[in-house]
């Protein structure tokens, strides 16, 4: 028998069962809600394509490579603008500096060597004054007193020798005809050189009181610029005492005593040997400004074992008196000079730890280049590693490379405001 197909399947048989018209479609709903979230990871994937392509054309512009750096050069167009300098072919000294004090070769402190009141002062206040000018006056009439006491004895002294020289000279014309026994002439012979003994005391003396006289009126023993008056008039002074009339130190020439160090001397001393006049320019505390020119005089004789150095001594004219004695100065002795160095300035030398490089410009690209620095002088340097003529950057090294594409600006590049000066 066939079963009716209008009618509901019974419970446990293989038929299956039929939808409802009335619940809904579900595997429909789910394919379309899958198409949706495909859509949506497809929208962001791209969006994320687009910002890699973004950044990677912007990163190509900003760095070039070497190859594609030299095209944008040759066209004057896309490369990093820099300032330049050519190296030199030149002299350039080499310096031993330091800090050093300027000396005064004289330095008189002038004390009384006369008891009395000051009656005089000759001399203003930072006057400069000769040898032998005069400088104060001491009371001198008490000297000049015992001054004429003293040629008076001699005075009388000596009128006693002549008066013994004339007895002595008949006692010899007596002694001649036999007219004295040999003993007066004998005893008026010493009686002469008794006489000529004192009269030589009395001259010492006479010399002595002649020499406080003069004393009494105080004059410079050297040429000099004179201190802050230290005495006025009426003052009493004291023979042999503390108290200081005048100081005197000589300005011109002068002197400037700096130090070494020990590691110099092998430079120094071969060249004082062969009696070579070395130059020592005298800078201000800023060691900017010049002050004098002078020459290396002469080494200590010995080595400071505390600090390792060894004191110099070197000798200015001063015509403009632009030292002053115990002014702290800095120091630069010449002691050697190289000949046909190549040259170039500091600014273009830059370090990377221990080594030194420059960037070399050709071919519209920077190259880098390791130099060797030697003697530096302001800001002037000698390296070796490049040659004269060769053209340098000096300027926007934080964004140098090897083979980076250069345009050569003639105006000042600013400086980068990081500080970076290495690439």
């Amino acid at each position: 028998m066939q079963p009716d197909s209008n009618q509901p399947p019974t419970v446990g048989s293989d038929r299956p069962l039929a939808p409802s018209m009335e619940e809904p479609e579900k595997p429909r709903h789910k394919g379309v809600r899958a198409i949706v979230w495909i859509g949506v990871l497809v929208f962001f994937v791209i969006g994320f394509i687009l910002v890699l392509r973004h950044s990677s054309t912007s990163t190509a512009t900003a760095t070039a490579t070497p190859a594609a750096g030299g095209k944008r050069g040759a066209g004057g167009a896309g490369g990093v603008a820099v300032t330049s300098a050519t190296a030199q072919k030149g002299n350039i000294g080499v310096y031993v500096d330091s800090i050093g004090t300027v000396t005064p070769v004289y330095t008189s402190s002038i004390t009384s060597q006369v008891n009395g009141i000051v009656t005089v002062v000759h001399f203003t206040e930072g006057q400069m004054v000769n040898k032998g000018a005069a400088l104060i006056d001491i009371d001198p009439r008490p000297y000049q007193a015992t001054l004429l006491q003293s040629q008076g004895i001699l005075d009388r002294d000596q009128g006693s020798l002549d008066m013994a020289k004339m007895d002595l000279a008949r006692y010899q014309a007596a002694w001649a005809r036999n007219a004295i026994p040999k003993q007066t002439l004998d005893d008026q012979e010493k009686q002469v050189q008794q006489i000529e003994g004192t009269v030589k005391n009395d001259q010492g003396t006479v010399q002595y009181d002649q020499i406080q006289v003069e004393f009494c009126h105080v004059v410079a023993p050297i040429s000099g610029r004179v201190g802050l008056r230290l005495v006025d008039p009426g003052n009493v002074v004291q023979a042999g005492g503390s108290t200081v009339l005048a100081v005197i130190t000589q300005i011109q020439p002068i002197t400037v005593v700096f130090t070494v160090a020990e590691d110099s001397l092998g430079q120094i001393q071969p060249r004082l040997a062969k009696r070579a006049k070395l130059p020592v320019d005298a800078l201000d505390r800023s060691d900017k400004t010049k002050l004098e020119t002078g020459t290396l005089l002469t080494l200590d004789n010995q080595i400071d074992t505390t600090t390792g150095t060894v004191k110099a001594r070197a000798q200015f004219q001063n015509k403009n008196s632009l030292l002053f004695p115990n002014q702290f100065v800095n120091t630069r002795l010449l002691v050697n000079t190289l000949v046909g160095a190549t040259l170039i300035p500091t600014a273009a030398v830059q370090q990377n730890g221990t080594a030194s490089y420059v960037y070399v410009l050709k071919n519209n690209a920077a190259h880098l280049m390791p130099i060797t620095v030697g003697v530096t002088d302001g800001q002037t340097a000698q390296v070796t590693g490049i040659n004269p003529g060769d053209v340098l950057a000096t300027s926007s090294f934080d964004k140098l490379q090897d083979g980076t594409a250069i345009t050569i600006s003639n105006r000042p590049i600013p400086a980068n405001p990081s500080g970076s000066n290495t690439p």
